[in-house]
């Protein structure tokens, strides 16, 4: 990710948490008295969002940094992940922004490997959805890609996806996609979403590249698995579980998205400790 974009987040969040100054900190400690940090996994997951928090230190001070693991990396409770040494009063201003973005990014990149290795062994791939945090969007998909999962499209620039409220809006699904293949370029995807097995045929007969298959029971979408039969990527979507995932890749389907890896995901449990 661009740094710019990075720093832009950072900023926005260091401007909300501190005013004008930290009253503690600042009453406390003098310029001159330095500390040394770890950065401790309470949990055991994907760890993500290193480089971004360490970030955060570096746009407020001198810091020095060891990395003892990398975006992507599997790590278990106790684990050190990162050290950090520098002004003690600076360590204390930034640590609740960096925690709290490697937390979330690595909530998502743990979720998203829990759901990857759920559906090992079959032919389908976890994706995330558009139901990001305003302005968090590129850091929580990158840590869907750490944790093994795949990026839907990133907005609404990428692809046409013609959703339920399209499709009743111009009065079907082929209507719809001949209307969008009369406007759009040669190198655009569509991709329709469908509530029945009637609504895959349609959309099949349209020649869309993806059919997301919204809502449906397992016995459905094995039929429409059948019926598509490689002509299109299927996408099963709405409200797959940690318990109903297995089964839902097992009917066939090419793609799982599942819009709780960013909007509904735990913060992955890490501190930050001042050597004392």
């Amino acid at each position: 990710m661009l740094t710019f974009y990075i720093d832009d987040i950072i900023k926005k969040a260091l401007l909300e948490d501190i005013n004008y100054i930290d009253v503690a900190a600042d009453n406390l400690l003098g310029d001159d008295h330095i500390s040394k940090a770890k950065f401790l996994a309470k949990a055991s997951g994907v760890v993500c969002g290193i480089d971004v928090a360490l970030r955060v230190f570096e746009l407020l001070g001198n810091f020095k940094f060891q990395k003892y693991m990398a975006d992507g990396d599997r790590v278990q409770q106790g684990d050190i992940i990162a050290e950090i040494e520098g002004p003690t009063k600076l360590l204390l201003k930034g640590e609740r922004t960096a925690l709290n973005l490697i937390q979330h990014m690595s909530g998502i990149a743990t979720m998203t490997a829990e759901a990857a290795d759920l559906i090992k062994g079959t032919g389908a791939t976890v994706t995330d959805t558009r139901k990001t945090l305003p302005g968090l969007r590129a850091l929580q998909k990158y840590a869907v890609t750490c944790g093994g999962g795949k990026n839907h499209r990133f907005n609404l620039s990428d692809a046409a996806m013609l959703k339920d409220n399209h499709i009743d809006a111009c009065g079907s699904i082929t209507k719809a996609v001949e209307i969008l293949r009369s406007r759009i370029g040669h190198t655009v995807k569509i991709e329709v979403e469908t509530r029945d097995l009637d609504e895959v045929k349609e959309a099949l007969s349209t020649g869309c590249e993806i059919i997301m298959l919204d809502n449906m029971d397992c016995e459905t979408m094995k039929k429409a698995v059948e019926m598509t039969d490689g002509k299109a990527l299927l996408e099963a979507s709405g409200n797959i579980t940690a318990e109903t995932i297995r089964a839902v890749a097992e009917t066939g389907v090419d793609i799982i998205s599942i819009g709780a890896l960013t909007h509904s995901v735990k913060a992955f449990d890490i501190s930050l400790k001042i050597n004392k």
